[in-house]
């Protein structure tokens, strides 16, 4: 099975450089590799975020979706302050928006409007002393940090008036330039564009040397530049492709997912958890340790801060890797995946929350979620109080209880059970159930979870016991 021949992670991967993860497309159509920057051949697997779809072609029924490229680029030290100048210019602007709406709400003045706010705040402010600085830079950036804020704002009430579902946002805060994350993004207006040596030319910057991985599938719409906490700079790009359906198979997989195993299949698979940030306790630890040795505001404290976040930037990219590698193995070999809808900021408040968080699985559905759409796969959430461990998936008798400890147990019908293969055989019944167009009744209705079964309850969230279906590491 080319699953399993997909999960070994001791090469360059597994030592976290950061570049092996850069630059690259996950694409389940390629079984090739390429070379990245002269080094050594990566497979031809990594980072790409669906943004959303965009349009449908009624002609030939092609559904537009949005993706978005990731490339690592190495700006010079001049392009360095000039990058440093217009993350520092689209902050102001977005910080002075925010203080500008505020003041109208204080006030009880009416909402400001978009194009009001830009008159005031970029045409206006370049005028005057205390902001013709603003000229510096391209006015798309400043255009572009205005949208951020507006889509800030259109999220908040949204959350509020109950038309985005999750969570509640709270309202815009202020940028601060000791953000971890700096970003400025560039449109097509600005006219920024790819030039034929492979450098990226942007406009009151110049041109950027950028790694590439592979060639764009199309024109890109815009293009953001980012430097995170380590002091990387990166090119993403977002291009518009049409859905590439993969060649139908029979197989369907149910997955329930954990901590010592990842993952295990409705058909027996199971897939040890990599654990990348225990993994890399040791290093963390000593950093930190030095980090907490510096003097508040020296420049050794700043070096020791990079060498910090470099550390968790190879823990985040080396996981992300290998997570792209395993949700395109399962799309490519399955015509339907279904999953546990799991309360993951839930677990993340019991004493697994180390191991929750290490183990990454709201990043590994959503991929697992986007390229089944992109890709012509079904892609299915099974309620989280369905109850997939306590129930036969035989004969569908639900047990009152089932401690941790217990990793197989015996049905009254004759069926012996592996604990964790049969909640995959479970999930993946009650996710045929929900696109069964026969109506059939594959699975029970909903069962209360039991008391015992920590965050498995709405009133249970922040119980510290453990968790039910994953081992306690």
């Amino acid at each position: 099975m080319r699953l399993l021949a997909l999960l070994g992670y001791g090469d360059r991967h597994d030592r976290g450089d950061p570049a092996a993860v850069i630059g690259h497309v996950d694409d389940p159509t390629a079984h090739g590799d390429v070379v990245e920057g002269g080094g050594e051949r990566q497979p031809q697997f990594a980072d790409a975020d669906l943004v959303r779809g965009v349009g449908h072609d009624d002609m030939c029924t092609l559904c537009l979706v949005q993706l978005r490229y990731h490339f690592r680029v190495y700006p010079t030290p001049g392009q360095q302050i000039e990058l440093a100048r217009a993350f520092g210019c689209a902050r102001v602007v977005f910080n002075d928006g925010l203080r500008l709406r505020q003041a109208a709400r204080q006030a009880g003045e009416k909402y400001i409007c978009d194009a009001e706010l830009s008159r005031r705040l970029i045409t206006e402010a370049k005028l005057t002393p205390e902001r013709a600085w603003l000229s510096e830079v391209s006015s798309v950036v400043l255009q572009q940090a205005l949208a951020d804020l507006n889509t800030a704002y259109r999220n908040f009430f949204n959350s509020i008036t109950g038309k985005r579902k999750g969570r509640k946002l709270s309202p815009p805060r202020l940028r601060s330039r000791k953000d971890n994350r700096q970003a400025i993004r560039f449109t097509k207006n600005s006219r920024f564009r790819v030039l034929g040596n492979g450098r990226l030319r942007l406009p009151k910057i110049g041109d950027l040397d950028v790694r590439w991985s592979r060639t764009l599938p199309s024109d890109p719409s815009s293009v953001a530049i980012v430097r995170d906490a380590a002091g990387r700079y990166f090119a993403s790009f977002v291009v518009q492709v049409s859905d590439e359906g993969l060649p139908p198979v029979d197989s369907e997989v149910g997955i329930d997912l954990g901590l010592t195993h990842f993952a295990v299949m409705s058909d027996g698979t199971k897939v040890a958890a990599p654990k990348f940030l225990r993994r890399a306790a040791r290093k963390l630890k000593r950093l930190q340790q030095a980090l907490s040795r510096k003097q508040k505001g020296s420049a050794n404290r700043k070096k020791a801060v990079v060498k910090v976040a470099r550390a968790h930037a190879r823990v985040a990219d080396t996981r992300r890797d290998w997570q792209h590698k395993l949700s395109t193995a399962l799309i490519r070999e399955n015509q339907a995946v279904y999953v546990e809808d799991l309360c993951v900021a839930g677990l993340g408040r019991t004493r697994l929350a180390k191991s929750v968080h290490d183990a990454g699985w709201a990043g590994f559905t959503a991929m697992v979620e986007y390229k089944a759409a992109r890709y012509g796969r079904t892609f299915g959430r099974v309620d989280r109080f369905f109850p997939s461990t306590r129930m036969c998936s035989g004969c569908g008798r639900i047990n009152d209880t089932m401690a941790l400890n217990v990793r197989a147990w015996d049905c009254p019908c004759g069926s012996h059970h592996d604990r964790d293969v049969n909640a995959a055989k479970n999930v993946k019944a009650a996710g045929q159930a929900d696109f069964n167009d026969r109506g059939a009744h594959v699975r029970p209705g909903l069962v209360p979870a039991a008391r015992r079964e920590a965050v498995t309850h709405p009133d249970a969230a922040c119980s510290t016991r453990s968790v039910e279906g994953i081992s306690v590491l």
